[in-house]
Formats: C-alpha cells, structure tokens, sequence
C-alpha cells in the first residue's frame, strides 16, 4: 500500500511537471543566460599577493640591545598608515598609470584614491603569541600591475622599515646626548658647590672630627702644662719678692743708704704693693707689713741727713739692686710668656671646640649636598650607559643587523580572477531558475480549481463516478501537442547546451573556454 501511494505521488508530481514544464525550462534558460551573461560582462578582479617575513636581529641581544621599543604589529601599523597616505598612493598611480581608462576619466582623484586604498591589503601573521611575518594583498583588473604594485609595496616596507628603525635609533641617541649634557652640567654644579663646601668649612669636616678631637686633647694638654708653668713662675715671683722685702728692710736698716737707695727699693716695695692689692683687702698681713715698711722708709728718709754716704756702701747697694731688677724682671718675662701661650692656647681651643660642636651641622648639611651630588651621579652614569647602548644600537642598525623584513613570496600576475566567484555564481543561476520555475508552477496549482482525476471529483462532490468518457483524438490537437513535445526537447537541449557552457566558463574560465570554442570550430572570434 506504501509502495503505491508513493507511486501515486510520484505521478502526480511528474504529471504536474509535465503540464507545466514549459514554467521549468524558460525560467532555468533564462537563468541560465543571465549566469553567463554575468559571467562574460562582469569586470574580472585579480589578487596578487608578497608574503614578508620579519628576521629577527642578527646579534644576540645579549651584547646588542636594541633601542627600537615600539612592537612589530604597532610598526606595521604605523608603516601601512604611510602607505596608505595620499602622497604615497598618487605616486603609485602616476607611476604605474592607473585609472587611465575611459570610464575613469570624470572621476575625481579622492574617489581613485579611495578605490586603491580599498583594493590594499596588510594582513599580519601571529604564531605563538609572536608576529612572524605578515602579507601584502592587492586586488585589480591588470594581473601584471597588481603584481608590480605589491613588490613595489614590499620593497617600501622593507626601505622604510630600515630608515624608522634607524631614525628612531639616532633620535634616541641624539635625545640621550642632550640629557647627558643637562645632566653633566648639574654634576659639574654639585661637584663645584661640594667643592666650595669643603673649601670653606677646611677643618670641620666630619670626617676631620677624630683629628679634631686628638688636636683638641693636646691642646688641652698643653694649656694645662701652660698654666701649671705660670703658676709656678707667679709662685716664684711670690716667692722672690717676698724674700727681697726683709733684704730690703734691713740692708735699708743697718747699711744707712742714702735717699735714693731708699727711693729705689721703697718703688719694689710698692709695686708688690701694688700687687698684692689687686688680689687682696688692706686687711691682709702682707699688705699692712708692707704699708708699715713704706711708712718706715718715708719717715727715715725725713729724719736722715743730707751728707755723702760710704763709697764702698754705695756701690754694694746698686749691685744688689740691679741683681734683683734682672731676676725680677726675667720672672714677670717669663710670666708674661706664659700669659700669651695660655691666651693663645685658649683661643685655639676655642676653634676646634667650635669646629667640633659644628660637625652634627656640617654632617647634616654634607649628607644632603652629598646624596643630591650621588643621586646626579647615579643618573649620569645611567644615562652614559644607555647613551653607550643607543651608539651600539644605532650602528647596529646603520650596518643592517638589527631586526629586518625580507620578502620569501615574490607576487606574481595571476592567472585565475578572485572575482566574481564563478562557482557561486554558477550555483545561484541553477538555483534561481528552478526556483522561479517550481514557484510559479506552485502558485498556478494553487490557483486552478480543476478535477484532474476521479478521486478528487468523488472527494469533493461526495458521490460516485460511474463512467469516465476518454479524449477525443483531433488531428489538429494531436499536430500541436507534437509541436509542443519536439519545442520542449529542444528546449531542454538548449538548457542542457546552455547548463554546459556556464560549467565551461565556471570551471575552465572565460578565456579558458574561448579558446576551447576557437580549437573546436577552427574559428577565430
């Protein structure tokens, strides 16, 4: 039963195709020469393509470092954009002569250089997180030209990859050269104001502060020495004219002396006097002994007589009296020396004392002249080296070592269009034809209300067909119906014929299949 419903189907199916196969041929035919007529006037475009690789740097960077820091897909980028520039392109079409065609000749040049910018390509090749080379694709209706063109490309990739490697390496050089001169002049400054620095505080350097304080204890020493000697020698000189006083008071006593011997020790006696007061009252002994002496002395030189002393006891006395002038005066000489040291030895004392006390002040402020001049330092020296690097860098990249593009696909004219796609376009003329055919033959039957066979009549009408009367045969009907069977061969020929010529210009290409058509007829076209 399955079997024959599907048989009954299948007819029905065929009869319709039958009926209306006319809606099936036409419309494929149709299609059919639109398909080649698109194939044939369709403007053929072209693809050439030059594959670049990009050589990685030929010295280990482990000797050589490279100072080009920007990434290979940013330089590509930054390299497209220049050839893509308007300058760039117009000279690509003066010197290869495009758009020279007729049909271009009212278009404006922005619309020329829109259409090649479009029709260039930079597609970039990424392995393993790593760029490794990279494509140039050109598309257009003169296989040889596009090829041209992409080599030009290429060769402007590689020359311009060159002079922006080498342009940034000299700029980072040359910006290096001036900081490093900056940065030399602040040098030179810190070392002149370290230099002032020092030159100034001499001696009070903290790293002068153990010799300082060695300076200071023998200095110390010494004024100690100093004035244990001074008052040794004031002790003395106590000592002396202490000794003298009771000479003084008897020699004046029992040798008689005249006036002037009176005179003369009665001045010693007062300059002790003298003496004496500056560092004790009148209370004192000895200055009431020696106000008594001096009283006694005035009162005898009243009462004495006028005549002439002993000869002999004159010269006695002014020997004693010079003795004593000399030894006096060698003592306060000696005292006076020791005056002077001591007030010397204090003043220098007073130097180191201060030079010592300034080191925390001085230490504080060589710290800071110190680590701003080492912090100067520390940044010269690190720009020298990198000025060292960016001279190797730069002849690196001057002598063509560094990291290069080279050219491993030459682009060539190609011999097959990448447009129109003729398959596709193959494919959606069968497909257009027999869907406009099976449409049209659908909306017919959907249209028709006619009985084509008993069962639908007792269908719809719900009754029982009795007698079914056959065709009539008439000879004009018959002629037609012929007409139209040796029409729809024909036709289907046609279709069949025109199917194979679409395959040929599919598949084998326009000129392709010229040139079959010319071998097979010996015609020329």
């Amino acid at each position: 039963m399955q079997n024959k419903s599907e048989a009954i189907k299948l007819g029905y199916f065929v009869d319709i195709l039958l009926r209306h196969r006319w809606f099936i041929i036409i419309p494929f035919c149709l299609s059919m020469i639109t398909g080649i007529y698109f194939a044939l006037t369709l403007p053929e475009i072209y693809s050439s393509r030059t594959m670049i690789l990009i050589q990685p740097q030929r010295v280990p960077t482990d000797y050589v470092r490279s100072v080009v820091s920007s990434g290979i897909e940013t330089r590509i980028n930054t390299l497209s954009q220049q050839i893509m520039s308007r300058t760039n392109l117009e000279k690509i079409i003066e010197q290869f002569n495009l758009f020279s065609d007729p049909e271009y000749k009212n278009i404006y040049l922005e619309d020329k250089l829109a259409t090649l910018r479009n029709s260039i390509s930079v597609d970039v090749t990424t392995t393993h997180m790593d760029t490794n080379s990279f494509s140039i694709t050109v598309k257009g209706k003169y296989p040889e030209k596009i090829a041209k063109i992409a080599n030009t490309l290429a060769s402007f990739f590689i020359n311009e990859n060159l002079k922006f490697r080498e342009a940034q390496a000299v700029g980072t050089s040359d910006f290096l050269e001036n900081e490093l001169q900056i940065m030399t002049k602040r040098l030179e400054e810190r070392e002149e104001v370290l230099k002032v620095y020092n030159q100034k505080y001499m001696g009070g350097l903290p790293e002068q502060l153990q010799t300082n304080l060695r300076i200071l204890d023998r200095l110390q020493e010494l004024l100690s020495e100093q004035k244990s000697s001074l008052s040794d020698a004031k002790t003395r000189l106590i000592e002396f004219e202490n000794s003298i006083v009771p000479e003084i008071q008897n020699f004046s006593l029992t040798s008689g002396t005249n006036q002037t011997e009176y005179l003369s020790n009665i001045d010693q006696i007062k300059e002790r006097l003298a003496s004496l007061k500056a560092k004790y009252t009148d209370r004192h002994p000895d200055v009431i002994r020696l106000n008594k002496i001096i009283s006694e002395f005035d009162s005898k030189i009243k009462n004495k007589s006028e005549g002439t002393e002993d000869l002999e006891t004159s010269e006695n006395s002014i020997s004693y009296n010079d003795t004593n002038t000399r030894q006096r005066e060698l003592i306060k000489k000696e005292i006076k020396t020791l005056e002077e040291d001591i007030t010397k030895l204090s003043d220098h004392i007073r130097y180191y004392e201060k030079l010592v006390e300034d080191t925390p002040k001085r230490e504080q402020e060589l710290l800071s002249l110190r680590r701003d001049y080492r912090n100067i330092q520390s940044a010269y020296n690190s720009l020298l080296n990198r000025k060292l690097e960016a001279e190797l860098s730069v002849n690196m990249e001057k002598k063509q070592k560094g990291e290069q593009f080279r050219i491993i696909d030459t682009a060539r004219p190609s011999k097959k269009p990448i447009s129109p796609n003729m398959k596709r376009l193959f494919l959606i003329a069968i497909a257009a034809g027999i869907a406009i055919g099976c449409g049209i033959i659908y909306f017919l039957e959907f249209l028709d209300s006619s009985f084509r066979d008993v069962k639908a009549v007792e269908t719809f009408l719900g009754l029982s067909v009795i007698a079914t009367v056959p065709a009539l045969n008439n000879p004009k009907i018959d002629r037609k119906q012929n007409l139209n069977n040796i029409f729809s061969i024909l036709s289907i020929l046609l279709s069949f014929f025109l199917l194979g010529g679409f395959a040929l210009l599919t598949f084998y290409g326009v000129e392709q299949t010229i040139e079959v058509i010319k071998n097979f007829y010996n015609i020329k076209i």
